[in-house]
């Protein structure tokens, strides 16, 4: 528990001195964010927040991380390194969703090559082919929640919470996942006393796509000893369950639009359609907090739960989601959304 302290400590002290470094940096380089019609925001702001989480979570894991799964924690750093690098490209010059999701493949393919990999059926290749799947999915996930002061930042460190509240349940198999947690809150909080509205820098694509790495990473990592298989897989789903709904309900938008989900943006989020509903930002985004410790919570009590009872619950929790994205899409009366949909 020390060592687990003493990490997020120093990542949370490298971000918040980083943080402000990177703001001049991205003044300076010109890398900003200028507001476009989809955006919240209405004045330029600096990017390459990302930057600085990316250095104080590997500068903490590298000083004080545990070096038993040094094989892991190699695959891990690289294709997170490699996903960071390809969203700073694109925060800088702009790539296409090809060439990003290309990128995001090679970061996964490091660390199956690391040894980190989903270990659900008996075919190498399925346990493979899911690992990409949900690397992919979920760095996209956060990627799209990056959407308004303090979100993507906040759910990341939520989600990094229960993540080291579950490796700590599960000792002793989980001294990398309680390490990269404690990294990861660090570099979150120390982040977000720069972002949280109203933000003075963005993380751009570099922090929403490290961070959806390495949330990932985590969930694959994961190993619950006082429970089956069949139940724990939908602990982490449980956990990330925000972004994957957000994701869920902007790809059912954008697609009864008749347009592509990845290359046409929009306000149909949900912290979009919160604030539509007459929440002020800094309220949905609070909401969505709320939201993702709930379902947190929901992914701890399934470590524990027996079979019948896990699929009781994770399902009324699927169908709840389900009702909402159908509340949200087709019922409820969003400014927002019929605006985008004329």
């Amino acid at each position: 528990m020390i060592q687990l302290t003493l990490i997020l400590i120093i990542a949370l002290t490298f971000s918040i001195t980083a943080t402000p470094l990177a703001r001049r940096v991205a003044l300076r380089a010109g890398v900003i964010s200028v507001p476009r019609t989809r955006d919240i925001h209405i004045k330029p702001v600096p990017l390459l927040g990302g930057a600085a989480m990316y250095t104080a979570f590997v500068a903490a894991i590298l000083l004080f991380g545990n070096r038993a799964y040094i094989r892991e924690l190699i695959g891990i750093l690289i294709g997170a390194t490699l996903i960071s690098l390809f969203g700073l490209i694109d925060d800088r010059w702009g790539l296409s969703v090809s060439i990003k999701m290309g990128g995001q493949a090679l970061a996964g393919v490091a660390l199956l090559l690391g040894g980190t990999q989903v270990q659900l059926f008996d075919q190498p290749w399925l346990n493979w082919a899911i690992t990409l799947i949900w690397v992919i999915g979920i760095t996209n996930a956060i990627n799209l929640l990056d959407n308004m002061d303090g979100l993507s930042g906040g759910i990341a460190t939520i989600a990094a919470a229960f993540f080291l509240l579950l490796a700590a349940m599960n000792e002793p198999r989980q001294v990398l996942v309680g390490a990269m947690s404690a990294a990861l809150i660090g570099a979150c909080i120390g982040f977000l006393r720069y972002n949280l509205n109203p933000a003075t820098i963005f993380m751009g694509d570099a922090g929403s796509l490290f961070l959806g790495f390495i949330l990932a990473s985590l969930a694959i990592k994961l190993r619950f000893l006082s429970n089956v298989p069949v139940v724990t897989w939908m602990i982490p789903v449980c956990v990330l369950a925000v972004p994957i709904f957000d994701t869920s309900l902007v790809f059912v938008a954008r697609l009864s639009r008749g347009v592509n989900p990845l290359t046409t943006p929009g306000k149909d989020h949900l912290s979009h359609r919160l604030v539509a509903l007459g929440m002020t930002k800094r309220e949905a985004v609070l909401t969505i907090y709320l939201i993702a410790g709930a379902c947190g919570l929901v992914g701890t009590y399934l470590t524990q739960a027996r079979l019948h009872e896990a699929y009781i619950v994770a399902g009324s929790l699927a169908l709840a989601a389900i009702a909402a994205l159908i509340w949200l899409e087709y019922i409820c009366p969003s400014g927002i959304v019929r605006k985008d949909r004329r």
